[in-house]
């Protein structure tokens, strides 16, 4: 059975300030021509040609599913290799973007050899004779793109609330079309959702959230923070004024609280990094409690270092953890310490000058400046 296809032509800007094809630029965080190709897929096309030449061809072919059929050339006899043959084909002749409602004329479909014959000199792109779809809108220029975003995010937002989400006030959101959110899941005020997102079921993210390419569990709360290319797990509590940085995995029943960072790290479940604490490229396990303050001083210059901390340690406050350098299973850290040397299980370490009180300093300090 042949496999169903589209050829998108991605046409540059009327506006000629604009170089780049309108199709690679972005629409509530996505590229528009991801948006057609999600389209597509979902009306079962199964290989793609984009007509585009070679200096955008990495960026175009990144806006289709990495395990996609996808061909990026603007050589003319590919194209009509590609359409030979074929049955049914569906054009996107011009940039479009898919929305509810809309009407006809600017898609159309055509068999694969009236296509090839058609464009046998030329890709003229208009054909006669064909069949025209519904559910795209045309766009022209950035002003179309401005015009055209709001509809669609309300669009994304009324889907979300039909699947059970609930969205407290639907124009104070932005949704990428990508996120996936769960049932129960309420989204706040100020809330930005964007990229390859999902979040699960009976969560709470905002107000003043913005969540970009992560995977958020269950049950958790993501509150006046940033959280980026990162997973988060099962009733985990972000925020408020806490920033993850891409490439960290936090996992279950953890506090990640204000004025926290996180960057390239793992984070072990039941751990608690209350406030003020920097903790970056670490390996961080179990039930372990960060006092307020703590640092993990992990670049020297020239070089980037981890820190390991095992489970259940503790952690005072006001410490710099200086990498490489390992806690081990248990062990507590005295506040103001700076660990600069492995600290065994079960241990204490210390690592301050001793306290050191200079009785009647102070008086004599008055008396010398007159007071």
């Amino acid at each position: 059975m042949d496999q169903k296809r589209a050829v998108i032509f991605l046409t540059t800007s009327q506006d000629p300030e604009q170089k780049k094809p309108l199709m690679l630029s972005d629409i509530l965080f996505c590229p528009i021509l991801t948006w057609v190709a999600r389209k597509l897929k979902d009306d079962g096309v199964e290989r793609f040609f984009a007509v585009c030449g070679p200096e955008y061809a990495d960026e175009s072919r990144a806006c289709f599913p990495a395990d996609a059929d996808v061909t990026v050339s603007d050589q003319h006899p590919k194209l009509l290799d590609f359409v030979s043959g074929a049955g049914r084909v569906t054009v996107i002749p011009r940039p479009v973007v898919p929305a509810e409602r809309a009407g006809e004329g600017y898609v159309y479909s055509a068999e694969g050899s009236a296509l090839a014959e058609g464009w046998k000199k030329a890709a003229t792109i208009f054909l006669q004779d064909v069949d025209g779809e519904r559910g795209w809108i045309a766009l022209n220029s950035d002003a179309d793109i401005q015009n055209v975003e709001l509809h669609l995010r309300d669009e994304i937002v009324r889907r979300h609330i039909a699947n059970g989400v609930r969205v407290l006030d639907p124009g104070a959101v932005y949704i990428d079309p990508r996120v996936k959110i769960g049932r129960g899941t309420m989204v706040l005020p100020g809330t930005i959702l964007r990229g390859e997102t999902d979040i699960g079921r009976d969560c709470v993210i905002g107000p003043n959230a913005m969540v970009h390419s992560c995977t958020v569990g269950d049950e958790t709360e993501v509150n006046a923070s940033q959280i980026n290319e990162s997973s988060i797990g099962r009733r985990t509590h972000v925020g408020p004024f806490a920033y993850v940085r891409p490439n960290s995995r936090i996992g279950d029943d953890i506090k990640v609280g204000d004025f926290v960072e996180v960057k390239n790290s793992v984070i072990g479940d039941g751990t608690k990094i209350s406030h003020l604490t920097y903790v970056g490229d670490s390996d961080v396990g179990k039930k372990v409690n960060f006092g307020c303050g703590t640092v993990t001083t992990n670049y020297d210059g020239f070089h980037k270092y981890r820190c390991t901390i095992e489970d259940e340690s503790f952690i005072g406050c006001n410490t710099n953890l200086v990498a490489p350098v390992t806690v081990g299973k248990g062990s507590y850290i005295a506040a103001g310490a700076t660990i600069t040397r492995d600290v065994p299980e079960d241990a204490l370490a210390v690592a301050r000058a001793k306290q050191e009180n200079k009785d009647g300093w102070a008086a004599r300090r008055r008396k010398i400046n007159g007071k």
